[in-house]
């Protein structure tokens, strides 16, 4: 049985190993684990960083995520309202005692925000653009498209934080809310915005977004 120090041990070691670990263990039972002696977070660590910096882009980052948004998706994959993950994240919700839900959501939303993906000295031109209509999307947004800030701001507890997000899972939400495999509530609003996006536009906000730090700026414009 695969102990709470030798899991938290794996989220230190290097990428290209967990990225080994990470395939065995997503067929892994949740009941697998010896969960004795752990904080509730500390479950949920063993995937996304006990500082909630995950290293694999299977699992988003939850480091410094808005506390109800965490809540909220918590819920919703242990009620099977959210199943885009395969299953994986529903069998280990129901492995934590519902009380201790606000307490995962506080440790991680008290963890620093993560560092977004450095950019190079020397970008090329092509790079260049693709921030550039990335920033131009998410802060403005265009004609039948509204800027993505427009909900992912520091006003909206509901919505989730974006920046430094792993480009590759931002890419995967986008993909599954155009194809109905995840929903964002009564009123599909992201559903919209998926089927509204061109894939050369998902690709420069995901791009830019995993990229940039920005949620320190709107918190202190809040």
């Amino acid at each position: 049985m695969t102990t709470p120090a030798s899991m938290l041990a794996m989220n230190r070691t290097s990428p290209a190993l967990l990225l080994m670990i990470g395939v065995s263990m997503q067929t892994a039972e949740a009941g697998m684990i010896d969960k004795e002696g752990m904080a509730p977070w500390e479950i949920c660590g063993l995937c996304h960083g006990l500082d909630g910096n995950s290293h694999m882009p299977r699992f988003p980052k939850l480091a410094a995520q808005k506390a109800t948004y965490i809540e909220a998706q918590f819920n919703a994959f242990r009620q099977g309202a959210r199943t885009n993950d395969g299953g994986q994240m529903q069998a280990i919700t129901e492995e934590v005692k519902p009380e201790d839900i606000a307490a995962i959501a506080q440790h991680f939303t008290q963890q620093a925000a993560p560092e977004p993906v450095e950019r190079p000295m020397h970008e090329n031109q092509q790079d260049a653009d693709l921030l550039q209509l990335g920033k131009a999307l998410y802060t403005s947004g265009r004609a039948g498209l509204p800027a993505c800030t427009t909900c992912h701001n520091a006003e909206r507890p509901d919505t989730p934080w974006l920046d430094a997000q792993h480009e590759d899972y931002l890419n995967k939400q986008l993909d599954d809310f155009r194809e109905g495999s995840r929903h964002s509530g009564s009123q599909n609003v992201m559903q919209d915005i998926a089927d509204s996006l061109t894939r050369q536009e998902q690709k420069a906000v995901t791009h830019y977004l995993s990229r940039s730090a920005l949620r320190a700026q709107e918190n202190l414009q809040d």
